[in-house]
């Protein structure tokens, strides 16, 4: 990937916690907000080009009594995932009045998968939202998460002449950008300094040692992997 990128997003991220959480939060807790929004954002991104299919599948399956949405509301987004609330992360952000945007913004959450649902219980996201709130920094967080000057998108974002103007990013660069906040975040602390995380040069090493010596009876074809510890999924996308 491209490591200036990489830094620039990283750096712009890390960032946003000293301009929005600064005397609401100790330091020790920002990653608390940061890291869920940060997926919260990237899943946004993946799934704003198909939103109005997915308002429209959800309309359909309920207008026939289906109770079993998911398989099709994935196939409308494209995903292994959807968001079938009426928002996006745009429309929350110019909500003027902070309560309605409290409501629209837990309804938004709401309207995600089950498979992402269990992601933000984990990082026990919902329990921040009234800090947010009550302290009138929500909508400055959504507003900084959609800077257009970041691109959280696996998809190019191009200029008024049709040039790029900021590449996508795709998963294996958006995991790497995750792994580079949590190292932060925890060296910050002096928590777990480095227990999480691999550097890539490594991780190449390691593939390649693996994978060299029996690269030519490797038959092209899909294969499944299972790796009950695979964090963020940076060794396998190497790999």
């Amino acid at each position: 990937m491209n490591y200036a990128m990489h830094n620039t997003i990283t750096n712009f991220i890390w960032g946003i916690a000293d301009d929005v959480l600064r005397d609401i939060y100790v330091r020790g807790k920002y990653r608390d907000v940061i890291l869920p929004m940060t997926v919260i954002r990237r899943l946004d991104a993946l799934l704003e080009p198909t939103k109005e299919a997915v308002l429209t599948m959800k309309n359909q399956l309920d207008e026939a009594g289906i109770a079993n949405q998911d398989a099709a509301l994935c196939q409308a987004s494209g995903e292994a995932f959807y968001n079938c609330s009426p928002f996006t992360l745009r429309d929350l952000k110019n909500r003027a009045k902070m309560q309605q945007l409290k409501a629209d913004f837990e309804s938004y959450l709401d309207g995600f998968s089950p498979n992402v649902q269990e992601i933000l219980d984990k990082f026990k996201f919902r329990n921040q939202i009234t800090t947010l709130v009550e302290a009138d920094i929500l909508g400055a967080l959504i507003e900084k998460f959609l800077n257009p000057n970041i691109n959280l998108s696996p998809k190019p974002v191009n200029d008024a002449d049709g040039n790029e103007r900021l590449p996508g990013l795709d998963n294996h660069a958006m995991g790497t950008v995750f792994e580079e906040l949590i190292r932060r975040f925890n060296e910050e602390n002096n928590e777990e300094a480095g227990e999480h995380f691999t550097p890539r040069d490594i991780v190449k090493l390691m593939a390649d040692v693996i994978f060299l010596p029996i690269a030519d009876k490797i038959e092209s074809g899909t294969y499944l992997v299972y790796d009950g510890a695979c964090g963020t999924g940076g060794m396998l996308t190497v790999a």
